[in-house]
């Protein structure tokens, strides 16, 4: 196994109503996480949130973009295709 691992999330072809659902899940997951996560880091650690917060408002307003992008292209009459890939590679820790 290399340092860099990459794995297919999605790959396919999706009617505009496939996409927006499956593009909505995914973000929405990703925001539910972030906010579950934040809400525990802070009441068990205190921690500061503002890291979160940005990374939650830049998924939000992805979520957004793509949500325009399929419902301008809906009365096109094609198909969406979509491609995303996961990347995993290995870091030390910064000491």
């Amino acid at each position: 196994m290399g340092n860099e691992n990459e794995f297919k999330l999605i790959d396919g072809v999706f009617s505009h109503e496939e996409a927006a659902n499956v593009m909505t899940a995914l973000f929405n997951y990703k925001i539910d996480y972030h906010n579950r996560e934040d809400f525990s880091n802070h009441i068990r650690f205190n921690k500061d949130l503002s890291h979160s917060k940005i990374r939650i408002q830049e998924l939000f307003e992805a979520k957004e973009a793509i949500k325009k992008i399929i419902e301008d292209t809906s009365s096109a009459g094609s198909n969406l295709v979509i491609k995303s890939t996961i990347t995993i590679s290995f870091e030390k820790p910064h000491v």
